[in-house]
């Protein structure tokens, strides 16, 4: 299991938990504040370095930046199709890379009160990067059925461990405890299968193909004027075709799951 922490306020949870159930914990951005305990610590190209973590790491700790993602990003049909913000970034490379049997998201939600004055993130008040203006990101919900999907696909279960009320992620809501739930992987797995059409995920795999996107350097920004908005809009609309968002098929597994 891989837990993926982010910088949403909620994330400051993982602090006062045990994560010995994850086999790696994979920090994004400066997450790595939160917990001494993360393995892996995955940030983009503008990125300040003096927000890195401080050095020497420990051995059992990578910086996981460009040169590493970008291979895996384009090994899942690049950055276009699979959304350019880190939440999505460090799933694809995690889902690669660790090749995983479960990914749990915290503080991921991409939700940002901005209007409140409330701190947008842990550490206080940030940019929301996924609500920027992006022809990538039109559909956050979209992007995290394709996520889904292609997770399914290789074998992985997602889910979303966010206690708040509302999430652009469309993945299964499960609490911390459930997942030191005996056979708990075999049920997320099934129910994650009930949620996803695969001949939607083939037609819009195939929608993705046929557009041909795709910007091996990762630096997609470059190029946006070559990208047609509607076309990318309506292949998010295809992905959130493919995806049931129905919290009772996981409700109905973790009960029939064995007891702790």
């Amino acid at each position: 299991m891989v837990l993926l922490i982010g910088s949403a306020p909620d994330a400051v949870q993982a602090k006062d938990w045990d994560l010995s159930v994850f086999a790696q914990r994979v920090a994004i951005n400066n997450a790595w504040q939160i917990t001494p305990d993360w393995d892996y610590l995955v940030y983009p190209e503008d990125f300040a370095s003096e927000r890195l973590p401080p050095t020497p790491l420990k051995l059992s700790q990578q910086l996981i930046a460009a040169p590493e993602f970008v291979p895996q990003q384009n090994n899942f049909g690049g950055f276009v199709y699979a959304g350019g913000t880190m939440a999505f970034t460090a799933g694809y490379w995690a889902l690669g890379a660790l090749k995983p049997d479960l990914i749990a998201f915290l503080g991921c939600d991409m939700v940002y009160d901005v209007a409140s004055g409330e701190s947008s993130h842990f550490y206080g008040k940030g940019t929301p990067d996924p609500l920027r203006v992006d022809v990538t990101l039109q559909s956050l919900e979209a992007k995290s059925a394709r996520f889904m999907a292609l997770a399914q696909a290789h074998e992985c279960a997602v889910v979303n461990l966010s206690e708040l009320p509302e999430s652009r992620l469309l993945f299964p809501r499960v609490t911390r405890l459930d997942l030191t739930t005996h056979g708990i992987l075999q049920q997320l797995m099934q129910a994650q299968s009930e949620l996803i059409d695969p001949a939607a995920v083939t037609c819009a795999l195939q929608a993705e193909q046929d557009l041909g996107y795709m910007v091996p350097s990762g630096r997609y920004w470059e190029h946006t004027a070559e990208f047609d908005k509607t076309k990318l809009s309506d292949i998010d609309s295809l992905w959130l075709q493919a995806i049931t968002t129905d919290q009772a098929v996981i409700s109905r597994q973790l009960e029939t799951a064995p007891s702790r």
